[in-house]
């Protein structure tokens, strides 16, 4: 373990802690008392610069906590500026506003796409008898009022309606008894917009339910 500590600080106090004692007595443990008084200068020098440091430290803080301060003052204020100059331009349908202003216009909206494509469909037996159906779908940003339409082919018949719920959750309570299996199409819907639909197939057997995806961008057993 080494006699002197390793921070700057530390070497500061231990100098410190031992310059009396070098000066009292530095014939007899070999030192000259000349360059004893020289290095406490040095250890005097030393510090000071640490306090000056310090009291930099201490400055600069409270600088850069004042600077938040004020540009915080002063964005909060220049945001009410430029709302102002917005609400003035839309209140008199005057494009030009923005020009004498030198901001930009609002960009205008653009079109928000068409819904997702359901994947990942998890099919399981619900607490009341009915099958459970999940799915996930990934619909535009800024998109909202999505439902799902449920159709429904049982063995080689037609596809029908059976709900159209607004999660992606379903439970099917009106299965056939004895069907051996089912393909569920699932269609997001937004308004007059439809996304690609996708199609599960679900086979019944003694293990359970199980499902796996026709069409759709991802194939998945579930069970």
């Amino acid at each position: 373990m080494g006699v002197i500590p390793n921070t700057r600080i530390g070497k500061i106090e231990f100098y410190e802690a031992h310059l009396a004692a070098w000066a009292t007595n530095a014939a007899d443990i070999g030192l000259d008392p000349a360059a004893v008084l020289a290095f406490q200068t040095l250890v005097s020098n030393a510090r000071t610069g640490y306090l000056d440091a310090e009291m930099a430290r201490e400055a600069s803080k409270a600088a850069t906590q004042n600077f938040y301060i004020e540009t915080d003052a002063m964005a909060a204020v220049g945001s009410s500026l430029i709302r102002a100059i917005r609400n003035y331009a839309e209140s008199n349908d005057d494009p030009s506003v923005y020009t004498l202003a030198q901001i930009p216009a609002p960009a205008e909206p653009g079109p928000v796409g068409p819904p997702g494509q359901p994947y990942e469909f998890i099919v399981g037996l619900a607490a009341t008898g009915a099958l459970g159906l999940k799915w996930k779908c990934d619909n535009p940003a800024g998109a909202s009022g999505t439902v799902y339409e449920i159709q429904r082919r049982l063995g080689t018949g037609p596809f029908e309606f059976v709900g159209v719920p607004g999660e992606r959750t379903f439970e099917d309570s009106t299965i056939p008894a004895g069907s051996s299996s089912i393909v569920y199409q699932i269609t997001a819907v937004r308004s007059k917009t439809r996304g690609q639909p996708a199609q599960f197939l679900v086979n019944f057997g003694t293990g359970g339910a199980t499902a796996f995806a026709i069409t759709g961008n991802d194939i998945r057993l579930a069970a």
